[in-house]
Formats: C-alpha cells, structure tokens, sequence
C-alpha cells in the first residue's frame, strides 16, 4: 500500500467484503531548530559548558579547574588541550593568544571564544539531555 499523497486502496476483507482503504502520508516531522547542529561527546560538552560559565576569554588552567572542581574528576592537561583543539577544528570555539605578563615569565596565554557552533551543538546537546530525563529526576538522583 504505497501511496503518495491522498490515494484509495482497495483489499478485501476476511469475510470476502470489498474494502476502501484511505491512505493519507502525513508529512508532519518534527524538526528540532538544531537539528543540523553537531552531535557532541560527553567531555566536549563539558569543556563548552565551562567556557560557557568563565565566559569569553577563559584560558586552559582555568577551564580545568572548573571542571575539576564541578566533576571531581581529574582532568589531564594532554586530554583538555587535545578536546579544546578538536573544538577549534570543528569551528565550535576560537582562539587568540593574549598579551605577555610578567608573573607568567613573559609567556603568553591562549584564551578561547565560544563560536556559534559551539553555542548550537552545547544547546542541542542540553535539550536532548532535559528530553531523554524528562520525569526522570528522582531515579536518576537516586543512582
């Protein structure tokens, strides 16, 4: 019973009637604003939300410490900076090395932008997050 649109089909029944079968293809998907918005992993949507929290301009040292602190997990220096340039490559954050300062020896520091990517693919992760716990709260807590 393939029908495009609004069609009849026709079939019998079990005691030998004929019957008419109105066929009606809804195309009635939902379409989620983000749809198109990059799926990310756990530890990426972490680091975006830490960006997202210290703001515009927060350099590596500080989003480990707010992860850190806000997981109690350790996080290693190697797998932050790997995530934050695997970020930068996918254009979900920016970068910019700042100015020399002297308590740091005269070494710059490299702070990062949230990007509209990252603003997307952080909101689409958090809705699908609040959807799939929807009604949810106590079990989960409970864990």
């Amino acid at each position: 019973m393939n029908c495009g649109g609004q069609a009849n089909y026709y079939g019998g029944a079990a005691d030998g009637r004929q019957v008419v079968f109105r066929c009606h293809i809804l195309n009635n998907v939902k379409h989620r604003k983000d749809y198109s918005a990059p799926v990310i992993g756990e530890f990426e949507m972490i680091v975006l939300m830490s960006l997202l929290r210290l703001g515009n301009g927060a350099y590596g040292a500080s989003i480990r410490r707010d992860i850190e602190e806000r997981t109690i997990r350790e996080v290693s220096v190697g797998t932050l900076y790997m995530t934050l340039a695997r970020l930068e490559e996918k254009r979900m954050i920016c970068s910019y090395v700042g100015n020399p300062s002297k308590h740091r020896g005269g070494r710059r520091r490299r702070h990062y932008l949230m990007d509209t990517g990252g603003q997307r693919a952080l909101g689409r992760a958090y809705r699908t997050l609040q959807a799939m716990s929807e009604g949810m709260q106590q079990e989960l807590e409970a864990l």
